[in-house]
């Protein structure tokens, strides 16, 4: 501050000494006034004893007596004199600046006092330019952000003023841009984004009279939004049975003016259009609103076309299993989803019990849990008794209900090891019993099927018991040849026949023999 207030003071001591170059010597003081201002200028060391004081706008001698104590009237009535001495200029103009001379008359001698009389002028008149840039009926100027905008001040002034440039945003202080000790001022700022939205000052300080003027711009910095508007609709506060459809249009700047259309009557807001970055309708939940679609346009102060989006209303429909079931001290698990519905549909899970409908919640046995549109019911601990039976779930939205019924079957466990033991059991019995006959029959037992017999075969094997001997063979001595061939043919003898009645005759066998033969 120090450094910035000494380099003022140069300056416009610089500035003084430029001004009084034509300054006679002997000058011993410099007054400032200002047009349109008064000033006095006053006759230093005068003594009280002076005949009269004389003032000169120049040297003495060589111009004539501006104005005197002696009582003549003064050249201008803007000119008077202050006890009697002191000469006072009212409604300064430019062209009363120069060196003024005072000189009293004492006993013949001449006293004189010199002044230099600056007169400033300004600053007025400043002007600030912001371009390219659109100004708003209240005179707040907006520039689109990644632009470039010019940035100028100028200003009338005597001397030439000196001017500064401010930037301030909301709510934060002051920061200086620029300062040039100049009428006029120039600078750019290349792509505008929104931390250079705020209010730009430019100041014009006169460094003769240190007069100050300030005028402010405030610059807004415009965007649309990056992305489309986007449209849903939700279920009202609970209770309402109505319909909210949301219309949101979010990051730009300024807001976008949001309208729905296609709404007709069904609205209870009569407001459907706003300027805000969200606009909700609400409409009265009813199944004739079912496959209706509403649009939400939007305009943007930057963008000369309007963005639309879509929502289109559906009542609810779900997809469940129709039966489940689970053991004794299992666990099973029922899922209920919503295939459609918008607004998205409220799942919940009912047990009907005694005709009255109790809803489940989470908690003890019981979960009941829910991701995007399916809602899972999970039972622990099954319960012959206390589980199996209806179970309801229910899928809705104020535009309709639906419902979906699944049964619970709770099964006994059965004891497939104990089955399995008694089958086992059973087999060795029988394998036990079967031994036993075996070994009890020993070798009487003898199997007389799956004797093989060939059509095509002459030859027959005969078993025959060998413990036991036929008494009538044993008294008729062993069997001829002839006797055994006669069996296998099925002749038979018996007891009371001789054996020379069973033979055959020669002719006879070699038929026999004859006929085997032509088979064969």
């Amino acid at each position: 501050m120090a450094c910035g207030l000494a380099a003022r003071l140069l300056s416009s001591f610089s500035l003084l000494l430029c001004l009084g170059r034509g300054i006679a010597a002997g000058t011993e003081e410099v007054v400032i006034g200002e047009v349109e201002g008064n000033v006095t200028l006053v006759c230093r060391n005068v003594s009280p004893r002076a005949v009269k004081v004389e003032w000169f706008h120049g040297d003495p001698g060589k111009i004539p007596i501006l104005f005197s104590s002696d009582g003549s009237l003064p050249s201008d009535a803007r000119f008077s004199l202050v006890r009697n001495s002191s000469f006072h200029i009212s409604g300064l103009r430019l062209q009363d600046e120069g060196n003024y001379t005072c000189r009293e008359v004492l006993n013949e001698t001449d006293h004189r006092h010199r002044i230099q009389l600056l007169v400033a002028s300004g600053p007025t008149k400043v002007n600030v330019n912001i371009g390219p840039a659109t100004a708003l009926p209240n005179g707040t100027l907006y520039a689109q952000r990644h632009g470039t905008l010019n940035f100028s001040c100028t200003s009338d002034s005597r001397p030439t003023s000196a001017t500064k440039w401010d930037f301030s945003q909301s709510g934060s202080g002051q920061e200086p841009f620029t300062e040039v000790n100049s009428s006029l001022s120039y600078f750019t700022l290349y792509n505008l984004s929104p931390s250079l939205q705020g209010n730009y000052s430019c100041s014009a300080t006169n460094l003769l009279s240190h007069r100050q003027q300030t005028v402010t711009r405030e610059l807004l910095i415009y965007y649309p939004p990056p992305s489309l508007p986007r449209c849903w609709a939700q279920t009202s506060a609970e209770g309402s049975g109505g319909v909210q459809l949301h219309c949101s249009w979010t990051g730009g700047y300024p807001h976008p003016t949001l309208q729905w259309t296609n709404l007709g009557n069904l609205s209870r807001d009569s407001n459907v259009t706003d300027i805000a970055d969200t606009n909700v309708a609400a409409l009265n939940g009813s199944p004739l609103l079912s496959g209706k679609e509403f649009v939400c346009r939007g305009i943007h102060l930057l963008q000369q076309t309007s963005q639309a989006c879509t929502v289109k209303l559906e009542a609810p429909s779900l997809v469940s299993d129709p039966m489940r079931s689970c053991f004794v001290g299992g666990a099973t698990r029922m899922t209920c989803q919503a295939s459609a519905g918008n607004p998205p549909a409220n799942i919940s899970w009912l047990r009907n019990v005694s005709r009255t409908q109790t809803e489940i919640r989470s908690g003890g046995r019981f979960l009941v849990s829910q991701k995007g549109n399916v809602s899972t019911l999970v039972i622990q601990n099954c319960s012959h008794g206390a589980d199996s039976g209806l179970y309801i779930c229910k899928v809705e939205n104020p535009l309709g209900l639906k419902e979906a019924y699944v049964y619970l079957t709770v099964i006994e466990p059965v004891n497939i090891a104990g089955i399995v033991g008694a089958i086992v059991v059973l087999l060795l019995l029988g394998v036990l019993v079967l031994s036993g006959v075996l070994l009890y029959a020993g070798p009487r037992w003898c199997p007389k099927a799956n004797m093989l017999r060939n059509r095509d075969a002459s030859d027959i094997l005969v078993l025959m018991d060998s413990e036991e001997e036929d008494p009538l063979s044993e008294a008729a001595g062993e069997p001829t040849s002839d006797q055994g061939v006669a069996l296998a043919n099925g002749g038979s003898a018996t007891p009371h026949q001789s054996p020379q009645a069973d033979v055959p005759s020669e002719s006879s066998l070699e038929d026999t023999n004859s006929e085997t033969r032509s088979k064969m």
